[in-house]
């Protein structure tokens, strides 16, 4: 089968075509375990991580991604979920030990770090962390959701809104442009502020239905009571703390934050940043509770999902812009047309 790998760890400054497109053996399922001929695989910053290292692979070579959605091609020993032909979607989580705390166990494993992923024609996953993929969506639209979208989801539910307050959200790609719309939706009567860094994003945010846009840095009408932070950097975090009213709570969505500007946080100020019971709470990883539950939400609204297609074998490149910031809603691979 078609795929491409990870070979090595190396900074994308020094390596700007990392993976490399290889053939390899078709998966076989194991027991419990379902084969997914894979249609099309969201691209998220964590492959960035993975290949630069900051979220190490513990073997090599590895297929990266883990927003992927096909068919069931082959059923292992034991599975009863799902049907030849059905249609599902694979995410962050492979597999865990099923509990609500799933995503912080020691069983965790992770698509596309700690087993191949979804950049190839075909992968296996336990059917129980398979998802049923709403009609309502395409493969393409479907595969960020997976990822992009249950995190965010799951940081929504930690932000703890209530309807009518203020929330911010930093970064507006994959992930933000589908929380602006779950949050619209959720809390029709609360302001949504999006902290972008380009005029593109900025106005793509309002077209989406935010009540103000505008730089990280940037003074909004009012603080907000809670900001979700999606970013790969430190600077948005210190600046959304600064626009939190006392008792604001910024959850930060990020597997790992990049080091290009870590020195930043030692200009944090108590008084500034952290002073009036303000709190900080991070998203480890998402539960296959999150991604079950969010589904039939984004179908309900529907959400409107932003794509950017790239072929298989151009994967490199999408990585690459995603890493320049080149964003308007989440970048796919196409592996096969249907």
């Amino acid at each position: 089968m078609r795929a491409m790998v990870l070979n090595s760890i190396a900074s994308m400054n020094e390596r700007r075509a990392p993976l490399e497109f290889v053939d390899m053996p078709r998966p076989v399922p194991g027991v419990g375990e379902i084969l997914v001929e894979v249609s099309v695989c969201g691209v998220c910053h964590t492959e960035l991580d993975e290949i630069e290292g900051r979220t190490r692979p513990p073997k090599l070579p590895i297929v990266p991604g883990h927003q992927a959605v096909g068919l069931v091609a082959e059923l292992g020993r034991a599975c009863n979920r799902f049907e030849l032909g059905d249609r599902v979607g694979v995410g962050w989580i492979h597999s865990s030990d099923g509990s609500v705390t799933e995503n912080i166990s020691r069983s965790f494993r992770a698509t596309g770090r700690d087993v191949n992923g979804g950049y190839a024609e075909f992968m296996t996953v336990p059917e129980n962390y398979a998802y049923p993929i709403p009609k309502e969506f395409s493969d393409a639209e479907a595969a960020p959701l997976l990822c992009a979208g249950g995190v965010g989801y799951r940081a929504l539910r930690l932000a703890e809104i209530e309807d009518g307050q203020v929330l911010g959200l930093t970064g507006f790609g994959g992930s933000g442009h589908l929380v602006l719309q779950l949050a619209r939706h959720l809390y029709p009567s609360s302001a949504l502020h999006v902290y972008a860094r380009s005029k593109k994003e900025q106005k793509f945010a309002m077209e989406l239905g935010a009540d103000w846009s505008g730089d990280t840095e940037a003074d909004p009408p009012e603080l907000a009571h809670a900001i979700i932070d999606t970013t790969p950097a430190w600077k948005p975090v210190l600046a959304a703390l600064e626009r939190l009213r006392p008792g604001g709570r910024l959850v930060i969505n990020a597997i790992r934050k990049e080091d290009t500007d870590r020195d930043l946080m030692a200009g944090i100020r108590y008084e500034d940043h952290l002073w009036h019971e303000k709190s900080i709470r991070t998203v480890a990883n998402v539960t296959s509770h999150d991604i079950a539950e969010f589904l039939p939400i984004a179908a309900s609204i529907p959400l409107k999902v932003s794509v950017q297609p790239y072929a298989l074998e151009h994967a490199n490149e999408a990585l690459q812009e995603l890493r320049e910031g080149h964003l308007r809603g989440a970048k796919v691979i196409i592996i096969k047309n249907r």
